[in-house]
């Protein structure tokens, strides 16, 4: 199959050239003749598999054959970064239709995008929060929305958009259709599925489980080695992109700095970036200028880097869905790639979790010159001086009147005299 066998136009043929396609992917082959048909779909993919074209190709077709200037597409995205990454794709597979798009997301100021969509815009790809904002100030028109895309659906649940996406559908109750992606099918989005999608064709590539183009290792060590583990690790293995995933916020920044004392070339992303430092670190990374990218999981699923070598989990996800997710990032579209994750004793139920997901044990691995029986650091308290003893007190009735609290006793005025 070719892409020239779905009949699209020769401006969208152009751009599927200029971004250096040849043949579409698994998931673009069984999701653009229905969404060319005008259906409602759900499509369920592992990452890394060519989604974006799958919904953004039909769009642009339907957006030639009828009116510019008016928003007649709309995708929600979970997070900044992959909200860009949609937008990207756009800009390239629509480079000579003419067809106008932008991203829509918090963190940068509002008036800049009001101007733009005052202009007039054919398509808005979206973090939920931020279009919602647009929706109450009356800066957004849905009227003319002619496709609804949810990317990553079952990602926006567990951040906790499931309320603004309901809000959003709400405001688009007029004929429309509905493409739905994700890479699990959870409660929630079967519900939403129910609820908004009409007859919705399903396709789904593969089962929910890692690419088979990743493998897998486990490296037991103590939490207070993972630092000096993960530098001799990254000296040992030569490795040439590696983007590393801690849980929370401050030991990204702290893996961070301590592999750049090292001499590495390192940025982070986390939460409490900005979104322009933040885009900066991801371009860093895609550019090659930073060969290591430290992160939450709230990039998990918003980098699209073709040639990650390896990721590490440095601290174990709380989900196999997050695990799947993470190590998406390597190993896409065919190629090969690594995933080690650090373990201790308490990670053991989702080591076991993992290999069920996997049907196979994962390897155990450890480096032979590193000391993992180095001492653990002393835990040091602040010193304090001898408590002072305390007199037991009197029994009532041995000879003192027994003392009432100040806070129990009444104010000198409403005192009776002794």
């Amino acid at each position: 199959m070719t892409f020239e066998s779905f009949n699209f136009h020769p401006a969208i043929l152009s751009g599927i050239k200029t971004v250096g396609y040849t043949e579409p992917t698994p998931i673009q082959a069984q999701a653009i003749p229905p969404a060319l048909e005008g259906r409602d779909l759900i499509g369920l993919a592992q990452t890394g598999t060519g989604k974006t074209a799958a919904f953004v190709l039909p769009m642009l077709q339907k957006l030639l054959r009828g009116p510019r200037g008016k928003l007649r597409g709309l995708i929600i995205s979970p997070t900044r970064e992959l909200a860009e990454q949609i937008y990207d794709a756009i800009k390239g597979l629509s480079h000579h239709t003419g067809i106008r798009s932008m991203a829509i997301y918090g963190g940068v100021g509002m008036e800049a995008q009001k101007s733009k969509l005052r202009v007039g815009i054919d398509i808005v790809v979206a973090c939920p929060g931020r279009l919602l904002d647009h929706v109450w100030q009356g800066s957004i028109d849905f009227t003319d929305v002619e496709t609804l895309v949810i990317d990553e659906a079952d990602r926006m649940f567990d951040m906790g958009f499931l309320p603004d996406i309901r809000k959003i559908m709400k405001c688009l109750m007029h004929e429309r259709q509905t493409l739905l992606f994700s890479a699990t099918m959870p409660d929630d989005v079967r519900k939403l599925v129910r609820e908004f999608l009409k007859d919705p064709v399903t396709v789904q590539i593969g089962t929910v489980a890692p690419a088979n183009t990743v493998a897998h290792a486990l490296y037991p060590v103590r939490q207070d080695l993972k630092t000096p583990l993960l530098k001799t690790l990254l000296k040992e293995k030569g490795m040439d992109s590696v983007l590393i995933f801690t849980r929370t916020k401050h030991r990204t920044e702290r893996v961070a700095l301590a592999l750049g004392q090292e001499g590495y070339a390192v940025a982070s992303i986390q939460g409490n970036l900005s979104q322009y430092r933040r885009q900066a670190a991801l371009d860093g990374f895609k550019d090659g200028t930073f060969k290591v990218l430290v992160a939450t999981d709230i990039a998990s699923r918003g980098i699209d880097v073709s040639d990650v070598s390896h990721v590490i989990n440095y601290d174990m996800p709380d989900t196999a869905d997050a695990y799947i997710h993470r190590i998406g990032r390597t190993g896409r579209i065919g190629k090969t790639g690594d995933a080690f994750t650090f373990v201790s004793a308490e990670d053991e139920p989702m080591v076991r979790a993992l290999e069920r997901l996997l049907k196979s044990p994962i390897e155990r691995r450890s480096l032979e010159h590193f000391k993992y029986d180095a001492p653990e650091p002393v835990k040091h308290e602040f010193a304090r001086g001898p408590r002072p003893s305390r007199p037991t007190p009197a029994a009532p009735g041995a000879g003192e009147r027994r003392r009432v609290p100040s806070w129990r006793r009444p104010p000198a005025a409403y005192r009776q005299p002794a």
